[in-house]
C-alpha cells in the first residue's frame, strides 16, 4: 500500500513577512491575528489613509494663514509713491508711504506677503506635529486604526468668521487661539470622566449620521472649489455657485462695493481670490487632470485592484511635479519658485519662529 504525501507549496515572501510580524510583539500588541488582518494589509491601508489626508497639511495651513496669524502692520514695508521706484525711492516728487492697516489687503504689501508665507510654513509644521501626536496616541494606546488630524470645519470658522481674513474680524488671532486651547482642555476633561460619551448618546442617531454626511459634503465642496480643489465650482451672482473649471487666466476677483452719493465707489469687503469664471468654462487643465485621476481610482475599484486610491493619487501628483506645464503645482511665479525651491530640499526641518 502506497502512501502519498502532499508537499505544501513554498510560501511567498509576503506571507512569511506577515507571519513573522503577526507572531512578533508588535503584531500581538495590535492583535493582527485576532482582527483577521495582516501587516501588508495594514501597511497598504495606512498608506492610503495618509495620501487621502495629506491635503490637510497644505489646506489647513493655507486657511489658518488667511487669518493673518501673527502678521501685522509692522511686517509691512514702506513703499515708494511710484511703484516703479520701490528699489530706489529718491528723486523729485517721490516719497515713502508709511504702511497702514490697508497694507494687509489687496494689493497686499510685499512685507506682509512674506510674513504670511513664513507663517504658512510654521503652520504646516504645527499640523504635522499635532497629527503625528494624535495618530501615535490613537494607535499605540487606544489600539484603534484611526488617523487624527485638525478638523477642516473649525479651522475655516476660526479663520474667516472669528479672526477674519487677514485679521479683519473682531477677535484677535491670539485671543482666538486661547479660546481654542480652553475648548481643548474642556473636551479633554469631559472625555476623561466619561461625560463626552454620555453627551454623544443624548444626540439622536439621525442627527449623528446626518452630521457625518454634512461634514463629508463640506469637504467635498472645498475640494471642488478653485482655491484648494480642482475648481469645478465657481461663484454665481444668481445661484451663488455654478459650474466653473476655467483656467487661471479666466478667473476674476470679487469684492463688495457701494457707490456713494458723490459718485465714488468704496470697497466694503476684502477682495476675494479668483472665484468667478468670466469665460472658458470646463477648459481648466488641472480640472481634467483631476478627472483622469478619479477615473483611474474608479476603474481600479471596479477591477478590485488593491491600492486603487494610491495609484490615482500618485499619478496626479507625479504629473503635477513637472514645471513649465499647464498642470504644474509650481507655476512660474514668485510663490511657485519659492514652493519649488522648498520642495527640492526633499527633507527639511523647518523651525517655527
Amino acid at each position: 500500500m502506497e502512501i502519498e504525501s502532499a508537499v505544501a507549496p513554498p510560501s511567498s515572501p509576503l506571507t512569511r513577512l506577515n507571519t513573522f510580524v503577526a507572531t512578533s510583539r508588535v503584531g500581538k500588541h495590535f492583535k493582527l491575528t485576532e482582527r483577521n488582518t495582516t501587516f501588508t494589509t495594514e501597511l497598504r491601508a495606512g498608506t492610503t489613509t495618509f495620501l487621502t489626508m495629506a491635503y490637510i497639511l497644505a489646506v489647513n495651513a493655507t486657511i489658518l494663514s488667511d487669518s493673518g496669524a501673527t502678521c501685522s502692520v509692522h511686517d509691512c514695508i514702506p513703499l515708494c509713491s511710484n511703484p516703479t521706484f520701490n528699489s530706489n525711492c529718491t528723486g523729485p516728487n517721490l516719497h515713502l508711504i508709511i504702511p497702514t492697516t490697508s497694507c494687509k489687503f489687496h494689493p497686499v504689501n510685499p512685507g506682509y506677503t512674506a510674513c504670511i508665507q513664513r507663517v504658512r510654513k510654521d503652520l504646516i509644521v504645527a499640523t504635522v506635529v499635532s497629527s503625528l501626536i494624535g495618530c501615535v496616541i490613537m494607535g499605540t494606546f487606544a489600539n484603534l486604526p484611526l488617523a487624527l488630524a485638525p478638523a477642516m470645519g473649525s479651522n475655516a470658522y476660526f479663520a474667516y468668521t472669528v479672526v477674519g481674513f487677514h485679521g479683519s474680524g473682531k477677535v484677535s488671532y491670539e485671543s482666538a487661539l486661547a479660546a481654542v486651547f480652553v475648548e481643548g482642555v474642556l473636551f479633554l476633561l469631559i472625555s476623561a470622566i466619561g461625560l463626552r460619551a454620555k453627551l454623544a448618546k443624548i444626540v439622536p442617531k439621525p442627527v449623528r449620521i446626518s452630521s457625518s454626511a454634512g461634514i463629508g459634503l463640506f469637504l467635498a465642496f472645498i475640494g471642488l472649489q478653485n482655491n484648494e480643489g480642482i475648481g469645478l465650482i465657481g461663484y454665481s451672482s444668481s445661484t451663488l455657485v455654478t459650474l466653473a473649471a476655467c483656467p487661471e487666466s479666466s478667473r476674476a476677483k470679487l469684492a463688495q462695493v457701494i457707490t456713494l452719493p458723490n459718485g465714488t465707489v468704496s470697497v466694503l469687503s476684502n477682495v476675494s481670490s479668483g472665484v468667478m469664471c468670466v469665460g472658458n468654462r470646463m477648459e481648466s487643465p488641472t480640472f481634467w487632470l483631476g478627472v483622469v485621476g478619479f477615473v483611474i481610482i474608479s476603474y481600479c475599484l471596479v477591477k478590485n485592484v488593491k491600492g486603487s486610491i494610491i495609484y490615482g493619487i500618485v499619478f496626479v501628483t507625479a504629473v503635477s511635479l513637472f514645471r513649465n506645464t499647464q498642470v504644474t503645482a509650481f507655476p512660474n511665479t514668485p510663490e511657485g519658485d519659492s514652493s519649488y525651491n522648498y520642495f527640492k530640499t526633499i527633507v527639511d526641518v523647518h523651525k517655527i519662529r
